[in-house]
């Protein structure tokens, strides 16, 4: 309906102004509930982005080892201690000495340019502590056979986290000769 003038009345305006606040209600909405499945979205991407880096990690410090360097010291059931001589670095060292152990149910990674010899570790070491997340048990089993009349030495890393997916890895040493 329009009056004489040619404009619009004040019903009509009332009208068009309730549908478009409606319309914008519930684009509000949507626009909210996609901000929420963003906010979930990204922070399970960060998990998976994290448990993926640690798996890296992990392989790479085992399948870079230097002949022979792995030594592994089993505390109990639950919890091993390695020490052992990578080509894999994460604080650009080169040929770093790596150290995995857990302490009061928290795993660290420890690299230095020292040799690791002992647990407890001696307090006049330097080296440089990545933090791994709590964890229920850590453990390292070794396995060796004999391919083309040559040892090839394998590990099974199995980390269990306490509120995270176990870590199982099984890794042959690529510097064995």
């Amino acid at each position: 309906m329009r009056n004489s003038r040619g404009g619009f009345t004040l019903i009509e305006l009332m009208v068009s102004i309730s549908i478009l606040a409606i319309m914008m209600v519930f684009l509000y909405k949507s626009y909210a509930s996609l901000n929420r499945t963003n906010k979930i979205y990204k922070k399970e991407v960060t998990l998976i982005k994290d448990e993926e880096m640690k798996k890296k990690v992990i392989y790479l410090d085992f399948s870079l080892a230097l002949h022979k360097s792995i030594k592994i010291i089993n505390q109990d059931k639950r919890e091993d201690i390695v020490f052992f001589q990578s080509s894999n670095s994460l604080h650009k060292r080169y040929n770093p000495y790596i150290a995995y152990i857990m302490k009061d149910k928290k795993l660290y990674r420890l690299e230095s340019l020292t040799k690791f010899k002992e647990y407890p570790l001696s307090n006049d070491m330097e080296f440089t502590i990545d933090y791994f997340g709590k964890v229920n048990s850590f453990r390292i089993y070794k396995s060796t056979k004999i391919i083309d009349k040559k040892p090839v030495e394998t590990y099974l890393v199995h980390i269990n986290f306490k509120n995270k997916d176990d870590i199982l890895l099984k890794i042959k040493v690529l510097n064995q000769y």
